[in-house]
């Protein structure tokens, strides 16, 4: 009889060390596994609630898109959820107008093109929400965004301009129509 007792807590004992060991070494991984920029990135939500609520956000958004194409380390499946995100950010008439295999393969040749010439997107920044502009376009709730980019490359930095249109569609998501650079371009070197 009391064998059997030493027995049965001796397999308590043990399985209590096996199970607090699971515990900790499982708990610890989920605390100490860093979630790349890239990951964040995909794993945003973008339909329902989570959508950003305003023109700005959109477009701030994009830029962490941007930046990830441009600076960040990813596989190829990563990449094409990169893309993904991006296209949900576009109105369907730009979406229509980039159909997601020729938007993919230009994305990656422009990624290319800077990582050859060791360029990379320092900054990204959105205008102040005073700055956003809103207008009607036949009917169309539309929003005009500025955002400018510091890129650094080997020989120096430029800061360059873009100008985005915005489209609320019928749910109420402001959807990224158009964009285009800014003639405001300017070139600096160190």
């Amino acid at each position: 009889m009391k064998r059997i007792r030493n027995v049965i807590i001796g397999i308590l004992c043990i399985s209590l060390v096996v199970g607090a060991y699971y515990y900790v070494s499982n708990r610890k991984t989920a605390e100490d596994g860093e979630v790349s920029e890239v990951q964040k990135v995909i794993l945003k939500e973008l339909e329902g609630k989570s959508y950003p609520a305003t023109p700005r956000e959109v477009v701030k958004f994009y830029n962490r898109i941007l930046c990830c194409y441009f600076n960040e380390a990813y596989t190829d499946d990563e990449f094409e959820k990169l893309t993904a995100q991006a296209r949900l950010l576009m109105d369907p008439e730009l979406a229509d107008n980039n159909p997601a295999e020729q938007y993919s393969q230009q994305v990656r040749t422009e990624v290319e093109s800077y990582r050859e010439q060791k360029k990379t997107i320092n900054n990204a920044s959105v205008c102040d929400s005073n700055d956003v502009k809103f207008a009607t376009i036949e009917g169309a709730e539309c929003a005009y965004v500025e955002s400018s980019y510091f890129v650094r490359s080997g020989d120096g930095f430029a800061k360059s301009f873009q100008n985005y249109v915005l489209r609320k569609d019928t749910d109420g998501n402001w959807k990224i129509l158009a964009f285009e650079l800014n003639e405001g371009e300017s070139q600096e070197n160190e």
